[in-house]
């Protein structure tokens, strides 16, 4: 198991999410997990504090998603996704902002922290419908530095 999936482990067992988790993409350099968390986590209470716990613990230093280092962060993220997957669009730092917004005008409410660690980047998205009904979906995006 490779330091990528330790650390989607670590990821999705924080929300209660590993049951059922899947791999999206998986190429070495990048991986990229979904699933959806069990039990009724409440978006608007917990998901924040949860994220700023989980930055801790795996000893990561949060990044601003609107700063050059997480144009970096991304632009190489897109790289390792491209070198799989054909991609026709660009990819930049504001397209975080512009997805939380897009799933936002759906109704739903998104949460998420971009970080370093020391041998990997991560980006952890969640999202739930913004009156807290249904259940809470988590991607996690774990890029290695090393690549």
């Amino acid at each position: 198991m490779s330091h990528l999936h330790k650390i989607a482990g670590r990821v999705m067992g924080e929300f209660n999410s590993f049951k059922g988790s899947r791999p999206a993409l998986d190429n070495g350099e990048l991986l990229v997990v979904r699933s959806v968390c069990q039990g009724n986590i409440d978006i608007h209470n917990e998901v924040d504090e949860k994220l700023d716990n989980l930055v801790k613990e795996l000893n990561g230093r949060e990044v601003n998603v609107v700063s050059d280092e997480a144009g970096k962060i991304i632009n190489k993220m897109d790289e390792q996704v491209r070198t799989t997957v054909k991609i026709n669009e660009t990819a930049d730092s504001n397209g975080v902002i512009r997805m939380a917004h897009d799933l936002e005008q759906m109704g739903l409410t998104v949460k998420y922290r971009l970080f370093r660690m020391e041998h990997a980047d991560v980006f952890v998205v969640l999202w739930k419908d913004k009156n807290n009904n249904g259940p809470c979906f988590i991607e996690t995006t774990i890029s290695d530095e090393y690549v």
